[in-house]
């Protein structure tokens, strides 16, 4: 009988699936996602998390209970570190334990760190034991991991073209496809969104944020729509040292490189009530932001209560303003 590994479709999904689907494919593992987000699996995650965790952390939750029936194993990776540099979230590091051990009857997880900063080839170790979980041969996992990073390659090309997550996922599927960021007006101004990409592209905590924009007639742009190497060339963004965080160090040289570069209309940053890390963030990017007056800056806050008129009104509001400021001048 094939054996199912269940994907949650939330936090890392948007950044690593393709790697991990086809990691697994190649093993001979059936992959089984938890799909688009819902109210149902948002008020699920809700419920069973713990009430001061931020909602992508409650989402994530929410998407383990959706699919937790149909596999045998989890795939919870406790990613640590991938750039030898920056960590991620501690809720990530910690949410293979937080997941056993507050959601009854949860299948085995597999929760296999993955740290670079442990050595050259952590992440070949890391894969390997994976596949020895599994059950599969040295070569076959060696072979699929080779493959899935090919596949990763691939993907953060199509991303770095200014397509978004879901369009590059169906585009390596099926080969057929577009941007998906063309709304049904030519676009006459251009939007910076800075966040999580887990925040951003869930198209139901961030209330079709993106989806709104097009309709606008806005040109989105995100930080995984930039070169990793433009981003690096940022360096620490005038601080002392750089942001222990990876998606906050991520996001913070983003909008870094957009404000200098001068090319947009303006800059939202989408951030999650109840985020430490962001907390901070927000705070850097408004800092920066002061220095650019002539970009108008806003912040949007989401939670599990955020509701679709609210954020219209005021993604509204400040789409006019910059199309009207932008006219005057």
């Amino acid at each position: 009988m094939t054996i199912k590994v269940g994907i949650p479709g939330s936090l890392l999904y948007y950044l690593y699936y393709p790697m991990w689907r086809t990691f697994f494919n190649e093993l001979g593992v059936q992959v089984v996602t938890s799909g688009k987000t819902t109210k149902n699996i948002l008020d699920q995650g809700t419920r069973e998390a713990l009430a001061d965790a931020c909602v992508p952390i409650k989402l994530f939750y929410g998407h383990v209970m959706d699919i937790k029936e149909q596999v045998d194993y989890l795939y919870i990776p406790r990613v640590v570190c991938l750039n030898g540099k920056t960590v991620y979230c501690p809720k990530f590091l910690g949410l293979p334990d937080m997941i056993r051990y507050s959601i009854e009857n949860v299948p085995p997880i597999i929760d296999v760190r993955m740290d670079t900063r442990q050595g050259r080839f952590a992440l070949v170790k890391a894969y390997l034991a994976i596949g020895k979980i599994l059950g599969a041969p040295k070569s076959l996992v060696l072979r699929a991991y080779v493959k899935a990073v090919g596949i990763l390659y691939r993907y953060n090309r199509l991303l770095r073209k200014g397509w978004s997550p879901v369009a590059a996922m169906n585009f390596l599927d099926n080969q057929v496809g577009g941007t998906d960021f063309d709304g049904p007006l030519k676009p006459s101004l251009k939007f910076a969104v800075l966040g999580y990409p887990y925040a951003i592209y869930d198209s139901f905590i961030s209330v079709n944020l993106i989806d709104k924009l097009m309709k606008y007639g806005v040109k989105v742009i995100t930080a995984e729509n930039i070169h990793p190497t433009l981003l690096a060339l940022q360096k620490n963004c005038n601080l002392p040292k750089r942001l222990f965080w990876t998606l906050s160090d991520r996001a913070l040289k983003a909008a870094h490189y957009l404000f200098n570069q001068n090319k947009i209309d303006g800059v939202l940053h989408l951030t999650a009530f109840g985020c430490g890390p962001d907390s901070l963030l927000n705070r850097l990017i408004e800092m920066e932001a002061k220095k650019h007056s002539n970009i108008p800056f806003m912040t949007l806050m989401i939670d599990e209560q955020t509701g679709d008129a609210g954020m219209t009104t005021r993604l509204e509001a400040f789409v006019d303003m910059v199309r009207r400021r932008k006219e005057v001048h």
